[in-house]
């Protein structure tokens, strides 16, 4: 059975970024809803629920007819979350530094370009989706966006750093008002966190 997980900090420690209430509900109602519906669809499928969730993504096709779609919808919203949390934290920021920096400014030009291009992304996505800077199987970057739960993982793609810009994720502070969510957003970036996820792709079984 798939699992909740905890997250890394407490609910306000991202404010005033990132408000509580809102991080309550996102967390303990929209995640713990994915991951609910995943376990109830795959109940018949236990050969599947004891594989990971990046095999159920990036073998869509290979599912049987009958679960595909649950995978994609509610297996794709537990990954893409799990990595959410995981790359926020609290007196974060700033600007990346190491191989990462490296990575970004090979692809982008520069750290500013990146952000400038990412956040085009996001607040340019029409409905709910996400945001992605995702690696390929040579380590080379590029930043997507991806509608509802579809994961990158599902292209061929790893991502290592993902924006939620599903309306749950921040109406209750921002309203309407997704450019200012994105823009706070940079504040609570982990990227140390970004980097650990892209040194795990030269690892076996990243």
């Amino acid at each position: 059975m798939f699992t909740l997980p905890s997250l890394p900090y407490s609910l306000d420690a991202l404010e005033p970024h990132l408000d509580a209430r809102t991080l309550e509900l996102h967390h303990g109602q929209h995640h713990a809803g994915y991951v609910a519906k995943l376990n109830s669809a795959l109940e018949k499928h236990p050969d599947l629920l004891a594989k990971p969730i990046k095999e159920l993504l990036r073998s869509l096709s290979e599912l049987p007819e009958e679960v595909r779609v649950a995978v994609r919808n509610h297996g794709g919203g537990h990954f893409n979350h799990s990595l959410f949390w995981k790359i926020m934290a609290p007196d974060s920021g700033g600007e990346p530094e190491g191989d990462l920096a490296s990575a970004i400014a090979s692809s982008f030009g520069d750290f500013p370009s990146f952000q400038e291009k990412f956040s085009a992304a996001a607040a340019g996505l029409f409905g709910s989706g996400w945001a992605w800077l995702s690696a390929d199987s040579s380590g080379a970057l590029s930043i997507s966006s991806s509608s509802n739960q579809d994961s990158p993982l599902s292209t061929g793609q790893t991502p290592i750093l993902g924006l939620d810009v599903w309306e749950h994720a921040y109406y209750l502070k921002y309203q309407n008002r997704r450019a200012d969510y994105i823009s706070a957003w940079w504040n609570v970036v982990s990227w140390p966190a970004v980097a650990a996820n892209l040194a795990a792709l030269h690892k076996p079984n990243a």
